[in-house]
């Protein structure tokens, strides 16, 4: 036997079949996983608008990546094929809060050591990187965010607006200014104090101010 021999049959052609029951345990698993780290992220999120479509996606990635490892892991020649596959992957998509990322990684390494049958490791992993986040989430403001839609005339009243809030809010964030012949949008996102809803019958009393809306994210969470 040649050595070309030997490398085929031991390198080239090695397989491991997959069992049905080790399938199924390991696609329940990372779902049971995918679905605490859905919970994790939706307990978490801090930011203003709760995207449903990302955090379901978690579940899935947690899936997707499971099946992957089980595929690569039962021969060789498959995982070179993948990684050259994977590696022409590329995401288009904006991540706008830091957070996200570590949910995507969170998903991604949970996924590979379930698919690698390494369940107990993913499954305390998993608890105790949810414990942390929950942990760090907590000594946050845990202040209801809130969109504040604000129309007015006068340009110079920019200032008194900016100033009122300061005063009346716990923090806030402009997130866009839209200005044309006859008026000024401004969209911002702020946290109030102790659910006081007050500030926006005092913005009202500006002359120029002719529209005031104050949205709870939590119409956004459903």
């Amino acid at each position: 036997m040649t050595f070309q021999d030997v490398f085929k049959n031991s390198f080239l052609e090695s397989t491991s079949s997959i069992s049905a029951l080790n399938m199924t345990v390991t696609l329940i698993v990372s779902f049971l996983i995918g679905v605490f780290i859905y919970q994790i992220y939706k307990k978490s999120y801090q930011s203003v608008v709760f995207t449903k479509s990302f955090s379901m996606s978690l579940v899935m990635m947690t899936m997707i990546t499971a099946l992957v490892i089980m595929a690569i892991t039962s021969n060789v020649v498959l995982s070179l094929g993948m990684v050259g596959a994977l590696s022409i992957v590329r995401f288009r998509s904006a991540i706008k809060d830091p957070m996200d990322i570590i949910f995507m990684f969170w998903s991604i390494a949970a996924g590979i050591v379930t698919g690698a049958n390494l369940y107990t490791l993913a499954i305390l992993g998993s608890i105790v990187i949810g414990i942390v986040i929950i942990a760090f989430s907590g000594s946050l403001s845990e202040n209801t965010p809130y969109l504040l839609v604000l129309h007015y005339t006068k340009e110079e009243d920019e200032e008194k607006i900016l100033n009122k809030l300061k005063a009346t809010v716990d923090r806030f964030f402009v997130k866009s200014k839209i200005v044309d012949e006859n008026h000024v949008e401004y969209t911002i996102e702020l946290r109030v104090k102790n659910e006081e809803m007050s500030f926006v019958n005092d913005m009202k009393q500006i002359p120029s101010v002719t529209h005031v809306t104050l949205v709870s994210s939590m119409e956004f969470t459903q």
